[in-house]
């Protein structure tokens, strides 16, 4: 049975950036579980490859019918998910799937497959060093950054929740610690 790796963190936290570093590491066997999202595309996207782009309609039939793993409505109508579709798919293709989700969608997947997943919360050093890389990545708004820290500040009380934590300080130190991790885990 394939395992199940998951990395959750604070917007800004370098979840993606870790993942990205890690993901062709053949000794990993990872292939990376694509989510669905009723959301619309942003510029540059690609259905299948960023994200399964679905109507609110279909996500709510697809929650009736069981064919997620994890979900959360994020706003009024914009729903984000895993499809037990996509972990069936890269199981068979006999590789470990990597999930990035969000801290309650990965407290749910451990409690649903236990033994089977690696729940992994990359920590910022502090809420400052968040913010600092938060503004540096030009994107936010005032309004919005506040909201983002405010936000990581209650994802870092999930972290207890996790098998391991991660801090990420040093990015290369991160990466490696994440890798040897996985590495044990699938070794086990």
């Amino acid at each position: 049975m394939a395992r199940i790796i998951i990395l959750s963190a604070p917007s800004g936290g370098g979840k993606s950036t870790i993942i990205s570093h890690i993901l062709n590491d053949e000794r990993l066997r990872l292939r990376f579980s694509v989510s669905a999202t009723s959301r619309q595309p942003r510029e540059g996207e690609v259905d299948g490859v960023n994200y399964y782009f679905i109507t609110a309609e279909q996500f709510q039939q697809a929650i009736a019918d069981d064919a997620l793993v994890e979900w959360q409505e994020v706003y009024p109508g914009r729903f984000y998910g895993t499809l037990k579709s996509e972990i069936e798919k890269i199981e068979a293709e006999g590789y470990n799937a990597m999930l990035d989700i969000d801290v309650k969608g990965a407290v749910n997947v451990k409690s649903k497959f236990g033994a089977q997943v690696l729940a992994i919360f990359i920590q910022p050093p502090s809420i400052e060093v968040l913010r600092e890389r938060l503004v540096k990545r030009g994107t936010e708004t005032p309004e919005s950054l506040e909201q983002r820290v405010s936000k990581a500040e209650y994802e870092m009380t999930f972290a207890p929740h996790f098998d391991h934590v991660v801090v990420n300080d040093v990015l290369d130190v991160a990466v490696e610690e994440v890798r040897q991790l996985i590495l044990n885990f699938i070794n086990a």
